[in-house]
């Protein structure tokens, strides 16, 4: 366990005010933090709508001089990692198309590196089906991570039982409970790509999932992958659709190239807080969320330091 023992009040009281990080949506002088003695910190890392971006972007690109890249983010993930126990690497999709290496490559290469910098998992985004449903299969041949969907059905499709509807991670006796889901593809992507893929209302499924994570499979934490888009006035987003849900505390989202320096937070149908966060495209910038859980496993505190690479 990742223990935080202090001598007394005064030190811990000093290491939260002194920290860095933003605290977002809890108090930082509340009665339960001051009288924990020791937490555990999960630390949730992500990206979204890679785009193939295996490179930096050029020296004398106009906005992105220099940024983004595998290489770079392999490098800071390193080294987050050895300073944290506890770390899950997410993505929300859209890791193809963008760059010659997924025109030469069709997205092995996107999925070889992103399985050496030992992602956990990802979710499909639009893009991820530009060559075809048949070239995702191919490619999950290079994949060590999850794929995770629970509104696109593939049942009638080469990727019959690759897609899982979420999956459960254990860091320190803590569960992370992990679900997926995707933006209408009629209208983005031309059928013959993803063929006979069914898009149902991310919605209804997104509770039911959530429900059974957190209550029937006691997760304590759950966490959607979506690729929604943050805003959309015409189709449903992470914004239109987070106060209608519940048991879900973080959305990490995709698909409208979003930069968020923190996570939103917004209030879901039970009242509870739900985070959105979402980190632009081309891996220009790493998500960091640092999630504090008590001795008895309740969440008592995030600490966001989203970065650019």
């Amino acid at each position: 366990m990742a223990e935080f023992k202090f001598q007394n009040r005064r030190d811990f009281i000093k290491y939260f005010i002194g920290t860095s990080a933003v605290i977002a949506g809890f108090p930082a002088y509340s009665k339960e933090l001051l009288s924990a003695r020791d937490l555990t910190k999960v630390t949730i890392l992500y990206t979204n709508d890679i785009h193939s971006r295996i490179e930096p972007f050029p020296k004398n690109d106009p906005k992105y001089a220099n940024q983004g890249g595998f290489a770079r983010r392999s490098a800071v993930i390193e080294e987050i990692r050895k300073a944290n126990d506890h770390v899950l690497l997410l993505d929300a999709g859209d890791i193809f198309q963008g760059t010659p290496y997924f025109n030469l490559y069709g997205g092995e290469l996107e999925y070889k590196l992103m399985s050496l910098m030992k992602y956990d998992a990802t979710t499909i985004g639009n893009h991820d089906f530009d060559l075809g449903i048949d070239n995702i299969t191919k490619q999950m041949e290079h994949a060590s991570f999850s794929f995770i969907n629970c509104n696109y059905d593939f049942s009638n499709t080469s990727l019959h039982n690759k897609i899982i509807p979420y999956k459960i991670f254990e860091k320190q006796g803590i569960k992370i409970g992990v679900l997926g889901y995707g933006v209408e593809l009629a209208g983005l992507v031309d059928k013959k790509m993803y063929q006979e893929t069914i898009y149902q209302n991310p919605l209804p499924i997104a509770n039911a999932t959530a429900k059974l994570l957190k209550h029937d499979l006691m997760c304590d934490y759950v966490i959607a992958l979506s690729h929604l888009g943050f805003k959309d006035d015409k189709k449903i987003s992470d914004i239109s659709m987070a106060p209608l849900t519940e048991n879900i505390d973080l959305i990490i989202g995709g698909h409208s190239h979003t930069f968020l320096e923190h996570p939103v937070k917004l209030t879901n149908r039970a009242g509870k807080p739900i985070h959105i966060t979402q980190v632009g495209w081309a891996g220009i910038c790493l998500g960091k969320l640092d999630v504090y859980f008590s001795h008895g496993k309740k969440k008592i505190s995030h600490n966001s330091d989203n970065r650019k690479i």
